[in-house]
């Protein structure tokens, strides 16, 4: 089993910034990708960006040019650098693993990202 904990979500006014992690720990070896996506109230979840474990990145259209996905590999953990939000970010972030080996996915408790004046 893969655990996977997602910190740094919370109330940020518009065109600010934000940084979230998460930290992966349990039975994860060998290579893996990671990724963030979110969930708005009403809206299905959707990408925001991803990062194999080759350090390749993708990003969904709507978070380019604002937000930077890496990882840590040493600390097994995932950023997402978030600037220039707007209210149409808010949202659950939830970060995922894809681990290669087995294609398994696992999937973190989520954090809440609120963008409001």
């Amino acid at each position: 089993q893969v655990q996977l904990v997602e910190s740094g979500g919370g109330l940020v006014q518009p065109g600010g910034p934000l940084r979230l992690s998460c930290v992966a720990s349990g039975s994860i070896f060998g290579l893996y990708d990671m990724g963030w996506y979110r969930q708005a109230p009403g809206k299905q979840r959707e990408l925001v960006a991803i990062v194999t474990s080759g350090a390749i990145t993708n990003y969904a259209d709507s978070t380019k040019g604002r937000f930077t996905i890496s990882r840590d590999n040493a600390k097994k953990t995932l950023y997402l650098q978030m600037n220039s939000l707007k209210p149409e970010d808010t949202a659950v972030y939830y970060c995922k693993v894809v681990l290669r080996s087995t294609l398994r996915q696992y999937w973190g408790q989520g954090t809440q990202v609120t963008v409001s004046s």
